[in-house]
Order: C-alpha cells, then sequence, then structure tokens
C-alpha cells in the first residue's frame, strides 16, 4: 500500500512540478527510506527556481503523539516542498535537513501541520541564515492529493524559511503575524540569501 502512495505523490509532483533531475535517497533508524527530489523551474522569470519535495513521508499517515497506538491507515498524511532561487547558494545540501524532517513523523511520532515551527539546528545549507522552517498552507503550489478511502489525503506542505530572530519573534506572535510582516515588507521568502524581515 505504501509503495501505491507513494507511486501516485511521485506522479503528483511531476505533474505540478515537471520532471525532477536530480534525487537523493537518506535512511534513518527506526523509519522508512526518504528521497528528495530536486525540480527546476524556469517559467517563472529571470531568475530560475529549484524547489525539494520529500517523498516517503506519506508512506504512513502521522500519529497523534498521545495515541497509545499508531493507526497504521488512517490519520494526516504529507510531503513537505521548498523553493528557492537558483544559483545563489550551495542549497542541494538542503537535501539531508529536509530528509530528517520528512523523516520526525515516524522518528519523534509528532504531526506536522501548517503554522508550525520545524528547527534542523543547524543551517539548511551552507552558509545559510537559516535553521527552521515555518509550514505554510497546502494547495498552492502542488494540489492536494486524494486517496481511495479510509486513507486521508496527502497534503503538500510548503516550507518558509525562517531566520532565528524572525522564529523567535513568531513563538511570540504567531505564525499569522509574521506572515503579514513579511507581506507588509515584500520578502522575497525564496531568496537563499535573505536578511531577517524589520521586527518590532
Amino acid at each position: 500500500m505504501a509503495a501505491d502512495v507513494l507511486a501516485l505523490v511521485e506522479a503528483r509532483l511531476s505533474s505540478a512540478l515537471g520532471e525532477s533531475d536530480a534525487r537523493a535517497g537518506v535512511t534513518f533508524l527506526g523509519a522508512e527510506r526518504i528521497e528528495v527530489l530536486r525540480f527546476l523551474d524556469t517559467r517563472e522569470d529571470a531568475t530560475p527556481l529549484v524547489r525539494y519535495a520529500t517523498l516517503g513521508m506519506s508512506a504512513a499517515p502521522m500519529a497523534d503523539p498521545s495515541a497509545f497506538l499508531a493507526d497504521p491507515v488512517e490519520g494526516p498524511r504529507a510531503e513537505l516542498v521548498l523553493s528557492v532561487r537558483a544559483g545563489r547558494a550551495d542549497t542541494d545540501k538542503v537535501l539531508r535537513p529536509l530528509a530528517v524532517l520528512a523523516a520526525s513523523p515516524q522518528v519523534e511520532g509528532v504531526v506536522i501541520a501548517p503554522g508550525a515551527s520545524l528547527d534542523v539546528g543547524e543551517p539548511l545549507w551552507p552558509g545559510a541564515p537559516f535553521t527552521s522552517v515555518l509550514v505554510a498552507e497546502p494547495g498552492g503550489l502542488v494540489e492536494t492529493l486524494d486517496l481511495d478511502p479510509p486513507l486521508d489525503p496527502v497534503a503538500f506542505l510548503p516550507l518558509l524559511p525562517m531566520t532565528p530572530h524572525e522564529a523567535a519573534w513568531k513563538r511570540v506572535h504567531g505564525a499569522q503575524a509574521l506572515q503579514e510582516k513579511w507581506l507588509a515588507h515584500g520578502t522575497d521568502l525564496r531568496d537563499p540569501l535573505r536578511g531577517s524581515v524589520p521586527l518590532d
């Protein structure tokens, strides 16, 4: 069943983002293999975008950490998607941090949902001003994938890199307030070298 789900997930990613031009897999103790696919998007403007999407997180539903037994069938499923401007930083090194985040529901029993902060404890790539990401609402870039009942749909959750200052501010004021700050200042959230947004 998991293999069937992942085949459908990969097909949805390809239909939304084009064919991947690279992929890497990481296996963690106590977790299934997580792959990260890379897609190059040259359609939007003069600066190409590179998108990274996990594949493997949705093989099993995310379980409520307070539940005594994890339901092997029902529960939220998701994959993670990160978009950055290509050629400005060595962002391909984000593959392992992304795989770590995607494995966390299996390894740590957490449920990843919009509004959450995920911290990898180190720069997302060499020289990155970010060690954490904000999980945004799904459905924009890659449409949610419906699976046959009783399986829950697979949501594709965009990740927005946060500077440590932004992450600390978000903990106090909330995800919505931080996103409003970004919007008000016209922050380019895809710039892999951007600085922190001005925060009062």
